[in-house]
């Protein structure tokens, strides 16, 4: 794992977590005019789209916290967007958030299912 911008470790650290768990990592940092996806990743027919934050800290709370409404919607908006974009038909979708917290080299991650 790099040493370098605290995103990107955030990001490798997740998507281990999810290879972990069995998922296939579908894209990474997808764009479109509306903004981007840090995860898509899929497993069984299910794809989830997983907002990453990451944190050296607690100060400003956890990673999770930082989701706000607005930030839902937009992710909702983005997943349409991706779908439409790649004409990808999953059975099911969900959106994740990726709490990672990155302390010196080590990154421990908190995945929340299913979490809007």
């Amino acid at each position: 794992m790099s040493t370098g911008p605290i995103g990107p470790r955030g990001e490798d650290a997740a998507a281990d977590a999810y290879r972990r768990r069995g998922y296939r990592i579908v894209a990474r940092n997808w764009r479109c005019r509306i903004g981007e996806l840090d995860l898509v990743v899929e497993r069984r027919g299910v794809f989830v789209f997983c907002e990453v934050k990451s944190r050296r800290g607690s100060a400003f709370g956890v990673g999770y916290e930082a989701v706000t409404r607005r930030k839902r919607t937009k992710l909702r908006s983005l997943a349409e967007a991706y779908l439409q974009a790649t004409g990808s038909r999953p059975l099911a979708i969900r959106f994740d958030v990726a709490s990672v917290a990155v302390r010196g080299g080590r990154s421990a991650v908190e995945l929340f299912e299913d979490a809007f």
